[in-house]
């Protein structure tokens, strides 16, 4: 499967970033994660485990992403249940307090069987991804204009 979503938001590339980056933070408004926590983190990587628990699908996957703070997010997967996960975000400034969201995603799950059970409600996950951080954004740093697509 491949996701491609992108947005337009009235929030800094910085602000937006960071909401990304803080995987610690996941749990508090993705209603799909039941916990996450940070496994390293410095100024060039961050690694998490995440807690899938969605509709009855349960699984953890654990990913070292790089990264180049405010503009670029890989996700590279180090443990969980797919042959392929790969993707990124990218952030490009608008202006001092706006930006464009980019987010690609391409996966696939390790079995047939999973990929069955999981495949449906992992794509509304995927696809709902950058709706959920513009939606946090709001609530953390005030509600402005955005359009996605």
């Amino acid at each position: 499967m491949i996701v491609r979503k992108s947005a337009l938001v009235e929030h800094s590339a910085e602000q937006m970033f960071d909401l990304i980056e803080a995987a610690e933070d996941y749990p508090a408004f993705l209603p799909w994660c039941a916990g996450a926590s940070i496994l390293f983190r410095d100024e060039h990587a961050v690694a998490a485990e995440i807690n899938v628990d969605f509709h009855g699908v349960r699984f953890a996957l654990t990913t070292r992403n790089p990264k180049r703070r405010p503009d670029y997010m890989a996700i590279v997967l180090e443990r969980g249940p797919f042959r392929r996960f790969e993707g990124e975000w990218n952030l490009t400034p608008l202006s001092p307090s706006a930006c464009k969201i980019e987010f690609g995603l391409q996966y696939e799950f390790d079995s047939p069987l999973m990929g069955r059970l999981a495949g449906s409600v992992f794509d509304r996950i995927t696809n709902t991804l950058v709706d959920a951080f513009v939606v946090r954004a709001g609530v953390v740093h005030g509600p402005a204009a955005q359009t996605s697509h």
